[in-house]
């Protein structure tokens, strides 16, 4: 059995029947884990096994693990600071603000994989307008060439810890008061505008080897009627055509407020996946996810399968105490520990 296009929760920190169920039906490719499924790394460990376990090929494993305020496994795993203190090191130091960089999507990637999670959705190509009330620290800066420039050392870094990037939320959700978890945001720019600034960061990224992109439940008005991640003029004329991507296209999660705008569940995947999305998301909300099991009809095509396959974590050590014992990492955590703190910021030699 292949992997399919639907991406799913869990209900907890072990596989239940009901989940396991969902996990072998065949239009299943990944499961997408929260806080509520991770208790310790053993525990977790032990989790994306059995998740691993379920089928042949495997089923993808990713999390929202981008450090502040969105980092879903704390005890245990090094705490991973909020991309903007990058930027702030960046005004002062830019090289040592991309040696960071690098040494965090280090970290980050390696502490996950030896847990057996396959790939973060990471890093925030947002631009900081002062604006968005959901994405603010979460960017690494207002400047579109400093958020190039250091999201392609976390690049690196997650690239060291066998891990694939996913740069979100395309083409920019920094420029909406609304939070597209609870709203529909609308963006009146023109392309032009959009396109000199916002979309530098991904134009940078894909040349530097993204693997993915996480497209925006934001409509841009001047640019189509439908939000980002359902707009065919977004994702293959623009994404693919102009920027020439050829990487793995994830919808945000389709249970969003910013998605209800498609209509019902399995509208919203229809909608997704014939925009160019390569997998959908639908999290905390079973009932939605059986819905869609139930209802959805979509034959994946091989370049989906291909670049999918892309995303499988590579290398890593059997388990965080052997990471732990690596000079390499240790350094690379002590200098994250310093981040914030002043001690960070002192010119990199």
């Amino acid at each position: 059995m292949g992997i399919g296009p639907c991406m799913l929760d869990i209900a907890g920190p072990t596989l239940t029947v009901e989940d396991e169920a969902r996990l072998r039906h065949g239009l299943v490719g990944g499961v997408i884990l929260f806080a509520r499924n991770y208790e310790s790394p053993p525990q977790l460990a032990q989790l994306t096994a059995s998740i691993h376990a379920l089928r042949s090929p495997p089923l993808l494993i990713a999390v929202d693990h981008e450090g502040g305020r969105v980092q879903r496994f704390i005890e245990g795993f090094t705490r991973i600071p909020a991309m903007r203190e990058l930027g702030n090191i960046w005004d002062e130091h830019p090289r040592r603000a991309k040696h960071l960089a690098q040494q965090v999507g280090y970290v980050l990637a390696a502490e996950l994989r030896a847990c057996g999670v396959d790939f973060s959705f990471t890093p925030v190509l947002d631009i900081d307008f002062g604006i968005s009330k959901v994405i603010g620290d979460r960017a690494f800066h207002s400047e579109p060439q400093a958020i190039g420039e250091l999201a392609h050392s976390l690049l690196l870094g997650l690239r060291q810890g066998g891990m694939s990037t996913v740069g979100k939320h395309f083409p920019g959700h920094g420029y909406v008061h609304a939070d597209s978890h609870l709203e529909i945001p609308i963006d009146e720019r023109s392309y032009t505008d959009i396109e000199l600034c916002d979309l530098i960061p991904f134009r940078q990224m894909v040349n530097y080897g993204l693997t993915a992109v996480m497209p925006a439940h934001v409509i841009y008005s001047k640019v189509d009627t439908y939000p980002a991640g359902f707009s065919k003029v977004w994702l293959k004329d623009i994404l693919r055509g102009e920027l020439d991507f050829n990487g793995c296209i994830f919808s945000d999660d389709l249970s969003m407020e910013g998605a209800t705008v498609a209509g019902g569940i399995l509208q919203r995947a229809e909608a997704a996946l014939q925009a160019g999305c390569d997998m959908v998301l639908v999290c905390n909300q079973p009932s939605l996810a059986d819905e869609l099991l139930a209802g959805l009809k979509w034959d994946m095509p091989a370049t989906s399968k291909a670049r999918l396959a892309h995303m499988r974590g590579r290398n890593h050590p059997d388990t965080l105490v052997q990471l732990h014992e690596q000079t390499g990492f240790m350094k690379a955590v002590h200098e994250i520990a310093a981040i914030g703190s002043g001690t960070a910021e002192l010119p990199f030699a």
